[in-house]
């Protein structure tokens, strides 16, 4: 057992949402579902209770709590990309899978969860020694979605 766990609460579709974290993300994987034993509020006995699954190497456990508690930006995984084909890939099997696109790299995956897939090149230009850089690579991502690497690297060496 982890010593430390993300708990994200569900509305029914716990197991749903594992497969397909674990069919996106490397390093990902479902591992046991626990039924319920007995009815429950949101659910009947032999439900899917919980599901343990890692997303990224991050061990999490899916709760089927019912609709009391929906997801919301105050949450989000951050996915630093290699390039522009992995945050296409990452981007597209989110939003293109009943997601939604949002702004500066953020989305949200169908069941509400939020997203931010970040390639390195953006974060490297935040974190770098060159402020001029940083603030020309800060004001291009702001005009976008999903995040374009050509225009971030060209903002950085302008």
């Amino acid at each position: 057992m982890n010593k430390n766990t993300l708990c994200l609460w569900y509305d029914g579709t716990a197991l749903d949402a594992a497969t397909f974290y674990a069919q996106t993300f490397p390093d990902s994987a479902v591992g046991a579902v626990h039924r319920a034993p007995s009815d429950y509020p949101a659910g009947k006995e032999g439900d899917v209770l919980t599901v343990d699954f890692t997303v990224m190497g991050i061990p999490c456990l899916g709760l089927n709590g019912g609709p009391g508690f929906p997801h919301s930006e105050a949450f989000s995984f951050q996915v630093a990309t290699q390039d522009q084909a992995e945050t296409d890939r990452l981007w597209h099997a989110i939003v293109d899978n009943g997601g939604q696109a949002s702004e500066c790299g953020w989305c949200k995956d169908k069941w509400g969860l939020s997203w931010q897939i970040t390639p390195r090149v953006l974060t490297e230009a935040f974190t770098g020694s060159d402020r001029e850089a940083a603030r020309r690579a800060f004001e291009a991502m702001m005009t976008m979605g999903k995040i374009d690497v050509a225009a971030i690297e060209a903002a950085i060496k302008a």
